[in-house]
């Protein structure tokens, strides 16, 4: 089994990379961020390539290496024979010649359950919409982000009232590499991969996001209480005020409390 891998600095997606190898599939390349880029926990996902001999290219190299050979030259690295394209928090669109280049599939590790909760932010959403079930999801890649045909929703229970962004996602990267791992069995037994058609969905963008937390003087308790939470993930911002014409981020008393543990260990 070969395969490409591309993913953001995460350590879900460290892990993921980690089965692959345990696996004894062969990781032709991995696709990560810059090396610059220092993630908030756990190791750059170069370094894991690194650690294991696999090689980290950019995706622009992937599309000439695949060009250079459908044009009879010589690629830059060999990227023949390959069964498995897998994402797991890729951060950019995939293009058709990387799409339809492997044999299994293009697949994409998406943590948020669809066809439900597409694009950018679905956490947030999902919190403020008190969400009691929530699922991650993997799926074939087309042209369009998160509309392929579906492998596997895996679903699990989460709570409407405590939940934040940051517990929910942090309970779905669990789910992910769960998910992750039940679809590479299936493809390393040689089974065909389960690929049902999505149907209509939903689809979100980071500027509905961005407009989402912006508390409004006309909202009620219930709206400031989910907006809060819904946005909760440090150290990025939260929901927004703005008062005389600056901008503050609110947190309520249970996120103070929980910040307040934190500081006095």
């Amino acid at each position: 089994m070969r395969a490409i891998f591309m993913g953001k600095n995460k350590p879900s997606v460290a892990e993921a990379l980690e089965y692959l190898v345990q696996k004894q599939v062969e990781v032709v390349a991995v696709v990560a961020p810059p090396r610059g880029e220092v993630p908030l926990s756990g190791p750059q996902l170069a370094e894991v390539a690194d650690a294991h001999g696999i090689p980290t290219r950019s995706d622009t190299e992937l599309y000439r290496c695949i060009e250079a050979g459908s044009q009879g030259g010589s690629p830059a690295f060999e990227l023949g024979d390959v069964d498995l394209v897998l994402s797991f928090l890729f951060w950019k669109k995939i293009q058709k010649p990387l799409i339809d280049l492997p044999k299994i599939g293009c697949l994409n590790f998406h943590p948020a359950p669809l066809p439900d909760y597409r694009g950018w932010g679905a956490y947030n959403f999902g919190i403020y919409e008190r969400q009691t079930r929530w699922g991650v999801a993997a799926h074939y890649v087309d042209e369009e982000f998160d509309t392929g045909d579906l492998v596997k929703v895996l679903r699990f229970d989460i709570d409407p009232k405590r939940d934040t962004a940051y517990s929910l996602e942090q309970a779905s990267q669990v789910q992910l590499v769960a998910l992750f791992k039940e679809v590479v069995d299936l493809a390393c037994a040689g089974g065909p991969l389960p690929r049902t058609k999505q149907g209509s969905g939903r689809s979100f963008s980071r500027p509905e996001a961005e407009a989402l937390r912006k508390i409004s003087p006309d909202d009620t308790p219930d709206q400031i209480d989910r907006k809060v939470r819904a946005f909760w993930y440090p150290p990025y911002g939260g929901a927004t005020i703005e008062l005389q014409g600056s901008t503050y981020y609110v947190v309520d008393e249970p996120l103070m409390a929980e910040i307040g543990k934190r500081y006095h260990r």
